[in-house]
């Protein structure tokens, strides 16, 4: 009879432990799967933002004052009377 009492325990033990097992493993699953959500937040909000300031961008593009600005400095374009100023720092 204590055999059986015995064997029935480490069952039991052996369950007790392999549940144990099964619930900090998901909650290990859980966690990693929560940082994966929270990191792929900040880059829709990073992306989100670099979209804002590229339509921004694409809206003054066709702005006359903003194909001015790139002729000034991308081209080197002075309007008359302007005294050009060289920056020799860079």
């Amino acid at each position: 009879m204590k055999v059986k009492f015995k064997a029935k325990n480490i069952i039991v033990m052996l369950l007790v432990l392999y549940a144990g097992y099964i619930f900090v493993n998901q909650q290990i699953t859980i966690r990693n799967i929560k940082k994966q959500i929270s990191n792929k937040n900040l880059e829709e909000q990073r992306v989100k933002q670099k979209s804002i300031k590229l339509q921004e961008e694409v809206n003054m593009s066709t702005s006359s004052m903003y194909i001015e600005k790139l002729a000034r400095e991308k081209l080197g374009f002075i309007k008359q009377g302007e005294t050009p100023v060289i920056n020799t720092k860079n």
